[in-house]
């Protein structure tokens, strides 16, 4: 409280700055308005205003302490969460290198495999298409030696009936059984 008065009596006009006249009378306004601020005063320590608002104020920075808490442990948790997606998201990312990795693996290995396959395919291919050119070769040669017979025997044929007679034909037959009797004993 002597806070308050000695508060009080700075603030009270010095009487030399004061209006004329005595200071302590009525009709005195530096007076009046110094005695009204002092009731006033008095009023607001009467019905203790400043220890209310002392508490407001502390109210409010309790408060303002348990948001700032709060926001510490939220961001702390929004990092916790961002460490832990971000984990996540690196392993998920290691997950799909290993399968990019195995599809190439996979996609070599059947390349690899496809051109083997192709080149036992085409080598059996080429072989098979050797061996018809081969037997399309026998066949070839076989119509050859068949028509190069039925064309000699033909000639032959026509060559021995211009060139036979009955005499002929006679001592080529007996020469024909005498042969065979040979061959045959």
């Amino acid at each position: 409280m002597t806070r308050i008065a000695i508060l009080a009596l700075a603030l009270l006009p010095v009487p030399a700055f004061a209006a004329s006249g005595p200071f302590f009378s009525l009709n005195n306004t530096d007076f009046v308005v110094s005695l009204g601020f002092l009731i006033f005063v008095g009023v607001l320590v009467y019905m203790k205003v400043p220890a209310k608002i002392t508490e407001m104020l502390d109210a409010r920075a309790e408060s303002i302490k348990s948001d700032l808490a709060e926001a510490r442990a939220l961001r702390e948790e929004a990092q916790s969460l961002l460490a832990s997606y971000e984990r996540k998201q690196k392993e998920v990312q290691e997950h799909a290198d290993r399968i990019v990795a195995a599809a190439r693996e996979q996609a070599q290995n059947d390349k690899v495999e496809a051109e083997k396959e192709l080149a036992l395919s085409v080598e059996r291919r080429v072989k098979a298409a050797k061996e018809q050119i081969v037997q399309a070769e026998e066949d070839a040669k076989r119509q050859v030696r068949n028509r190069a017979v039925e064309v000699a025997v033909a000639a032959a044929r026509q060559v021995l009936a211009e060139q036979m007679n009955a005499e002929r034909s006679g001592a080529l037959f007996d020469r024909s059984i005498e042969t065979i009797s040979q061959k045959l004993h």
